[in-house]
């Protein structure tokens, strides 16, 4: 079962997170560079990370994309990233609110034995993601796999995402179930996953979004 994380397991509002995010990371390199041409960077670079074909890691690609930043090499500016994700990205949490019942449900999966996977968007570090699941109180479960940018070569709605955690666990698509609130998730659909949609503030379904084949709450899933 491969689990979504924002929108679906905590609840956040993507149009006040990303925008907070972005001004948060520009200002601890703002004595380097100006934070508009800065934030212009790092969606370029999301870009990158959005089309990889596969061959590279999506850090890889970030890195290709991002350096030398402004004249500043990687060796210099990635201690002050460290020392944001460290001491600074905690502050975003109020941009988040836990699901209690988010916790029983991923309880469940465990119990009934399951592999479970946090299948959340992989532009970030696995530090940022694992921060999230202490917000929503899930971070102490012993996944199978939580996709960050160090460990993918692709993104959702890309199929070759879902295609590498397939194969990663070892199953067959039929075998497994997408979680999530955003059509990008429902894609999983298309190499044969069943998908489970959760509706959240981040639900925008497009007329070519494959149609979910189960829908509820986390409370109707876990039923």
């Amino acid at each position: 079962i491969l689990f979504d994380l924002d929108g679906t397991l905590i609840d956040i509002d993507l149009k006040r997170f990303i925008p907070a995010y972005l001004k948060a990371l520009a200002k601890t390199v703002d004595h380097i560079i100006k934070p508009s041409k800065f934030i212009s960077l790092i969606l370029k670079a999301s870009n990158k990370m959005t089309n990889n074909d596969g061959k590279l890691t999506n850090l890889e690609i970030f890195m290709n994309s991002f350096f030398p930043l402004n004249g500043h090499s990687r060796e210099e500016i990635e201690p002050l990233f460290n020392e944001f994700y460290e001491k600074d990205f905690s502050k975003l949490k109020k941009y988040t609110k836990k699901k209690p019942e988010a916790r029983k449900v991923i309880k469940k999966a465990f119990d009934r034995e399951l592999d479970v996977v946090i299948a959340t968007t992989p532009l970030l570090p696995l530090t940022a993601i694992k921060q999230r699941l202490e917000w929503a109180e899930l971070g102490d479960f012993d996944y199978n796999l939580i996709t960050s940018y160090e460990n993918m070569r692709a993104t959702k709605p890309n199929l070759l995402y879902f295609k590498q955690i397939v194969n990663y666990l070892g199953k067959v698509p039929e075998n497994c179930l997408m979680v999530g609130d955003e059509d990008k998730d429902l894609a999983a659909a298309k190499i044969g996953c069943w998908t489970f949609l959760i509706e959240s503030i981040n639900t925008d379904l497009k007329e070519d979004s494959p149609n979910p084949h189960f829908k509820g709450t986390l409370n109707d899933l876990m039923r």
